[in-house]
């Protein structure tokens, strides 16, 4: 096709041949939200925002679109807003509350069985909630109850799926991975980033930098393995915006939970360590997100390193939580929770308690960080330590199944070691695990724990 030199001047991408995560003007009801939330005065602009959010997709619609984001940049915080929410790390931890930890660091062989733990418990636990990502509760539950699995105990099998599941529910249940198909842990994100963190460490060692991880983002694997705010900051990362900038602009996703499924290595390598653990998933959670969205990655981190050496599952939260400004969010909520699970509230009531704040139909709420957050906390809390209940717990409760199993996972795996994960839920595993990461591929899960105790301080 021939161009000539008008069309070249005139040219412009299309959108219909863009992710919806790549075109800010579609995501303008997540901004809004988003911005009411963060505590920003816009609720004037909200008309605005309605207005531009109704237009055709198009070329224009975005060019209106960055006039509001460019507004929102402007809007100063509302008055009576009652947190205080920094991004930086010096600030955060200067509004931290202490909760101190009494346990000595395991080594040798014990410190390896933990570890081992921590990895398997983040892989089957990924593996139990893959197959209904995106489902929500309406058709979870229900499908779970007819498949003999509610309250869930098992591996989803594609055996559960029948002719008669297929044209009932809206979620596509037959297009999954599933324990009795998979040859061996099957791609997905919430692994990956496991394994993206070791390469980090390989090469540029345990003093990382923000823009380290960036560059190991861009090499490492392709844009379509990215989702929502990495997807974003992986594209503004390429025009040049460096982190922390690389998060925030045209961004809606900032807070939502990427970066909380990506800070289990650094709590791996810093057993007993959780400040060390919270810096490190700082460094990289600050490339993509801002505000809650870096303190969930904090949280997670500190919580692993916590339960390397403390099997209370309270002080394991209060823990993580001790890393994180008391003054936000994530901290009330958490802290809400933990208050209503030590004054006798039901698990019954907690989980309502929590869809009462949070509509998993609603995908703002179903991948916030801090939804995911308090069913992560409670599932650890009324689970008991117990790896299979509390994985499942993660699941059956909805919201992002696989990313809280793999959470939970990963914290029980780390406090219980091997021995405390049934060989049920290891057998489709296989001691292997596929990635997309490049050069990595499928790796023997073995080889990975052997790389992790190399990285410890």
């Amino acid at each position: 096709m021939s161009t000539n030199k008008r069309t070249m001047c005139c040219a412009a991408p299309e959108p219909e041949k863009q992710h919806t995560w790549e075109f800010y003007s579609r995501q303008l009801d997540v901004e809004l939200r988003q911005s009411l939330e963060e505590g920003l005065d816009v609720e004037k602009l909200r008309p605005l925002f309605d207005a531009v959010f109704q237009m055709e997709d198009g070329n224009y619609k975005e060019a209106m679109a960055d006039v509001l984001y460019e507004m929102v940049c402007s809007a100063p915080v509302r008055a009576g807003y009652a947190y205080n929410e920094p991004s930086g790390l010096a600030e955060i931890r200067a509004l931290r509350k202490a909760h101190p930890l009494n346990g000595p660091v395991p080594d040798g062989a014990a410190l390896r069985d933990k570890i081992a733990g921590a990895w398997y418990g983040r892989i089957c636990g990924c593996l139990l909630g893959k197959p209904v990502e995106g489902c929500r509760r309406y058709d979870l539950i229900p499908f779970l109850k007819e498949s003999g699995n509610y309250p869930m105990h098992r591996y989803i099998l594609q055996s559960d799926v029948t002719e008669e599941t297929r044209k009932k529910y809206k979620y596509a249940f037959w297009s999954r991975a599933y324990a009795d198909t998979v040859t061996c842990a099957p791609v997905d994100d919430d692994t990956n980033y496991v394994v993206l963190a070791q390469r980090l460490i390989r090469k540029y060692g345990r003093d990382f930098t923000p823009d380290n991880m960036m560059e190991t983002w861009i090499e490492l694997q392709s844009r379509n393995a990215y989702c929502t705010a990495e997807r974003v900051a992986y594209r503004n990362f390429i025009a040049g915006f460096r982190p922390p900038f690389s998060a925030v602009y045209k961004n809606p996703y900032r807070e939502w939970i990427g970066a909380q499924i990506r800070g289990d290595y650094f709590g791996y390598i810093n057993p007993g360590n959780p400040e060390m653990a919270a810096d490190m998933a700082w460094r990289d959670a600050c490339i993509s997100h801002v505000k809650n969205g870096i303190y969930g990655e904090m949280f997670a981190a500190a919580m692993i390193a916590c339960a390397a050496v403390t099997d209370d599952l309270q002080d394991i939260v209060l823990g993580g939580l001790a890393e994180i400004p008391a003054t936000s969010r994530l901290y009330a909520q958490v802290t809400e929770l933990v208050t209503m699970w030590a004054s006798g509230a039901t698990q019954e009531e907690c989980f309502a308690h929590i869809n009462r704040l949070y509509d998993d139909r609603n995908g703002h709420d179903w991948c916030h960080t801090i939804s995911n957050a308090l069913i992560v906390t409670a599932c650890l809390l009324y689970g008991g330590g117990d790896y299979g209940r509390s994985i499942c717990m993660a699941v059956e409760n909805g919201f992002d199944t696989d990313c809280n199993g793999a959470t939970v996972g990963s914290v029980l795996g780390m406090r219980g070691g091997m021995g405390s994960i049934d060989p049920a839920w290891l057998a489709p595993v296989r001691g292997m695990l596929d990635t997309s990461i490049f050069g990595s591929g499928r790796c023997e899960v073995e080889k990975l724990i052997d790389r992790t105790m190399e990285h410890m301080a």
